[in-house]
């Protein structure tokens, strides 16, 4: 709505509105670090709603990844961001699209990778520890492949041979804890212990998950001195700002 609707044009608005930035920040304080940082989403023609999850909005968010490293400068932008109301297959779909446009555009600084629903208009507390769950499948592919002697496992190619599997090997029983990236909450068992079991939708095992992450919360230990000043602060700061609200 604030900038032409094709995807060049659109790159061509930000990149002058991020340089504009730089040099007036440069103007009043020559030298201050900076970052490129852009947010962008297309819209519904017949509404006027934000949508998120778009390809051109990924589209979007590569090229500034590229404007930004040919600028030499940190790429801020991305996030677990998505329009559903529900944290539902639309939800999920434009979250993913999102989130992995932002680990293949190079962002270095994502701000909203964990809530989002509506929009950003709320957040939702499955929804949170959903996308927090798929924040872990982004760090191992961002961690790389190992290459080493080990993980080209030729003595478990030399000990199976043709026709065998790897399940009971020496390489696989050395390696099976930490071969695979763990799930925190998706439900991976056979469909028979998975119905015996109350056949949980993923909102569902989101909303059991809260629940016992906030049953078992221990709060950090913190110098009472400190806890106290702070206490006191919040205190002052509240009594300078009267609740307007009746």
């Amino acid at each position: 709505a604030m900038a032409p609707v094709s995807v060049v044009g659109t790159l061509t608005q930000v990149l002058a509105e991020v340089l504009a930035g730089i040099a007036y920040s440069q103007l009043i304080r020559p030298g201050a670090p900076v970052i490129f940082g852009t947010f962008v989403t297309s819209i519904d023609m017949g509404s006027g709603a934000p949508t998120f999850g778009t390809p051109e909005a990924s589209q979007i968010l590569y090229g500034a990844g590229q404007l930004a490293r040919r600028m030499g400068l940190p790429y801020r932008s991305g996030g677990g961001l998505c329009g559903s109301k529900l944290p539902d297959a639309q939800a999920a779909y434009e979250t993913t699209h999102t989130l992995n446009a932002a680990l293949l555009g190079g962002v270095n600084f994502m701000l909203h990778a964990c809530g989002w629903l509506e929009g950003g208009l709320v957040s939702s507390f499955e929804k949170f520890v959903m996308d927090a769950d798929q924040l872990g499948t982004l760090h191992k592919i961002a961690a790389g492949v190992v290459a080493d002697e080990n993980a080209q496992a030729m003595d478990a190619i030399r000990e199976v041979g043709p026709g065998g599997h790897y399940l009971g090997c020496a390489h696989t029983q050395a390696n099976f804890q930490d071969a695979f990236w763990k799930t925190q909450l998706f439900d991976y068992k056979p469909f028979e212990t998975w119905d015996e079991e109350g056949a949980r939708d993923t909102m569902t095992l989101a909303a059991e998950r809260v629940e016992r992450m906030l049953r078992d919360y221990q709060q950090p230990a913190i110098d009472p001195g400190a806890n106290e000043a702070l206490a006191g602060y919040v205190a002052n700061k509240k009594a300078s700002m009267p609740d307007s609200f009746t």
